[in-house]
């Protein structure tokens, strides 16, 4: 195993055994979006609490693999602080990574860049994009709202 695969296991490993930013909370200030995949039961809830174009939380919870859980995380984790537009242009740069569609190295993708691999098991993909896609539907609503997918 090289060294670069070895560290992204690492960052996997880490934020599902440690997760960031872990639990929902009960305001209808944040948004909140569930998706479940029947198909391998990740199950995921993502709240998120946008104020001012400014992403001042994300919550995250629910049950699945160590990549639909760990990648919940990294994304409540990187997210967190950025414009409600940074936020949106994050989401579909790693969006097309995992599809395996160009991408933007550049962009701050950080410990996301952990899943790039993931292209390679197509299987695996959705459990890398569920939180992502429930995020991106969290933006796109307006406080309080919440559904099921």
């Amino acid at each position: 195993m090289d060294t670069l695969e070895n560290l992204y296991r690492q960052i996997i490993m880490d934020h599902y055994k440690n997760p960031r930013h872990k639990g929902l909370v009960d305001d209808p200030l944040y948004v909140t979006k569930h998706i479940k995949n029947p198909s391998c039961g990740d199950d995921i809830t993502i709240q998120s609490l946008v104020r001012e174009d400014i992403v001042e939380d994300v919550r995250h919870d629910g049950r699945g693999c160590s990549i639909c859980c760990s990648s919940a995380s990294v994304l409540a984790s990187l997210m967190i602080g950025k414009t409600e537009h940074e936020a949106m242009t994050l989401t579909e740069n790693y969006l097309n990574m995992i599809t395996g569609k160009p991408f933007d190295q550049a962009r701050d993708l950080e410990d996301a860049l952990a899943y790039q691999g993931v292209t390679k098991f197509p299987a695996r993909m959705k459990c890398a994009t569920i939180a992502w896609q429930a995020f991106g539907a969290t933006l796109n609503k307006k406080a309080g709202e919440t559904d099921e997918q």
